[in-house]
């Protein structure tokens, strides 16, 4: 059964202020009803940017140990263009396959911990990119447009449904280092009202620029936003930009007072900082450690949308192994691992799994053949994700690649399905969620997106 749905858009058409006023300002940011009752009421987006290997990770290929060495030209058959053009051998994986848990799902030991839950996970291994470069690559994972300026898909569900909490924003990048290609524009608001963009918060030294306020007493600070809620009340409203930009001044206002403590991590007991890997030896993996909790944190006190950067791992700043597979891949997925399930652990516990969708993917994969000799190149064709809580089936694993893991060929997807499914997950019709701009009716998925049902509860 679908419920009554209108846009904040809609309902600012229909006022006859902007926000000059408090009250209204507080109201941008107020959860409207979605179109039908949904299973997820948050997301946490773990971007692994730079390309995670498929056949290193999530999809086992034993055709790749056969023919190890071999010119993949005769093994394989026709190899498409690659990025960089230095097609060596068929490659091998480095890393061991088991089956895991009761659903034998294959995953390698590349990621230990995230396979000891292999029974929360549906395993997508038939996704596709149109795009074998890293910014559009990672334009196109978050805003389904491989060019800069589209809002990201974290600004569409805020958007959609607004914040749970009037002191936080309801999108959230947390950045523990490495901001994806193409920078601060995957995370835009695109053509959408400023207020949706998603907000940066570091989680290594200052969170965020301002947080603690610049004027001497409280007195002097509240002098200055009494003066600056005056001049807006003079201010005609409709106009997007000062709308936005009131709304963004109050909230920035009030996440003086609820940054700092959604940042302090004093309250959380030492088994639960344990649990995530800050006692590990490993500094990346502490990093990671410190995001994922945070994150738990925020989608506690209603952060809509929360996205996670991975750290800066020194000397190999992305999973994008070109040279030297082994060292990339492993030293990045000693920093994500163990955070990543301590964090789908600690939500279970918590009893959060079932209301948080939790997303793990890069931006595309990598070739099954070497380049030159030790790493791997882009391969668009067909890559590995997983999803796990907020309505998603445990357990299952979802499509296939061919026998090299190199093309999807058993029920291929496009970032369009993926996007569809997550709004879906939080209550929303895609097609339904559009905006009007430019002369046309805009939505996340475009013209195109399909609900991956087979994954759903």
């Amino acid at each position: 059964m679908k419920y009554p749905f209108s846009t904040r858009r809609d309902f600012l058409q229909k006022a006859s202020l902007g926000f000059g006023s408090l009250a209204l300002a507080g109201l941008y940011g107020a959860p409207i009803i979605p179109h039908y009752r949904p299973p997820a009421k948050n997301v946490i987006f773990l971007f692994m940017e730079g390309g995670v290997s498929q056949v290193d990770s999530f999809d086992y290929k034993p055709m790749l140990a056969k023919h190890h060495g071999e010119d993949p030209r005769k093994a394989i058959g026709k190899i498409e263009a690659t990025q960089f053009e230095s097609v060596g051998k068929v490659m091998k994986s480095p890393w061991e396959f088991k089956q895991r848990g009761k659903c034998g799902a294959w995953i390698s030991e590349l990621f230990p911990q995230v396979a000891e839950l292999a029974d929360e996970l549906a395993i997508i291994r038939s996704m596709t990119a149109n795009f074998p470069e890293h910014t559009s690559a990672c334009y196109y994972m978050h805003s389904g447009l491989g060019l800069q300026g589209r809002p990201s898909m974290g600004a569409w569900a805020t958007y959609g449904l607004g914040s749970e909490n009037k002191n936080l924003p309801g999108f959230v990048v947390l950045n523990g280092g490495q901001i994806p290609s193409g920078g601060l524009d995957n995370f835009s608001n695109g053509f959408l009202p400023a207020t949706y963009r998603g907000n940066l918060l570091n989680v290594i030294g200052t969170p965020l620029a301002n947080v603690k306020p610049n004027e001497k007493s409280d007195r002097a600070q509240k002098i200055k936003r009494r003066l600056v809620q005056q001049l807006n009340r003079s201010t005609a409203g409709g106009i997007d930009a000062l709308e936005s930009a009131i709304a963004n001044h109050e909230l920035a206002a009030r996440m003086q007072l609820a940054i700092p403590e959604v940042m302090s991590l004093d309250g959380e007991t030492e088994a639960t900082k344990k649990l995530y890997g800050f006692d590990a030896k490993y500094k990346h993996t502490q990093t990671y450690a410190r995001e994922c909790l945070i994150a738990r944190r925020l989608i506690e006190r209603g952060v809509r949308f929360v996205e996670l950067t991975i750290p800066m791992v020194n000397g190999y700043q992305r999973w994008d192994a070109h040279n030297d597979l082994v060292t990339n891949h492993s030293t990045n997925a000693r920093a994500v691992d163990q955070p990543i399930a301590g964090l789908i652990r600690d939500l279970k516990s918590r009893g959060l799994l079932d209301e948080t969708l939790v997303v793990w993917t890069g931006e595309f994969g990598r070739t099954p053949f070497a380049q030159g000799g030790k790493g791997r190149d882009h391969n668009e064709y067909g890559f590995s994700l997983w999803m796990a809580g907020g309505g998603i089936k445990p357990g299952v694993t979802y499509g296939a690649t061919d026998d090299w893991g190199y093309k999807a060929v058993d029920n291929p997807l496009q970032i369009h399905d993926l996007h569809a499914t997550m709004l879906h997950l939080l209550g929303i019709d895609h097609e339904e969620l559009t905006y009007r701009f430019s002369g046309r009716d805009i939505r996340l998925t475009d013209v195109h997106g399909k609900i991956i049902e087979d994954i759903l509860l």
